[in-house]
């Protein structure tokens, strides 16, 4: 299991990505598509259009790390976009929730969920 400091920023790319980007083309989607600086110290997940894959992006000062997951079975439960929104900010109790396949449709948001944008 991935457990992030309370302090770091995750931002989650609410529209599928190609998993076939690595490094270079992870690092162009979070600058571009979500328009944050990697080298600021966030991560950055981002799923495929079956919502079977995912990969979490994160610069650690030094260098970048891909980190990739691929469920066997099943999908990820994963926030819809809108025309508003391209990305989503969360606590790293959230992240959690959605890479272990916790359904959050359902149930009502807590405010720990959604990050406010400082």
């Amino acid at each position: 299991m991935l457990t992030f400091p309370a302090a770091i920023k995750i931002y989650v790319a609410l529209a599928p990505v190609d998993m076939r980007k690595q490094f270079n083309g992870l690092w162009t989607a979070a600058s571009e598509q979500l328009g944050e600086d990697p080298k600021q110290g966030a991560v950055f997940v981002f799923i495929n259009k079956e919502r079977t894959r995912l990969k979490l992006l994160y610069w650690d000062g030094t260098g970048v790390w891909v980190l990739a997951k691929r469920l066997e079975q099943g999908r990820f439960s994963w926030p819809a976009p809108s025309e508003k929104k391209t990305k989503l900010s969360l606590a790293p109790e959230a992240l959690a929730l959605l890479v272990g396949g916790i359904d959050l449709k359902g149930a009502s948001m807590k405010p720990w969920y959604e990050r406010d944008e400082k």
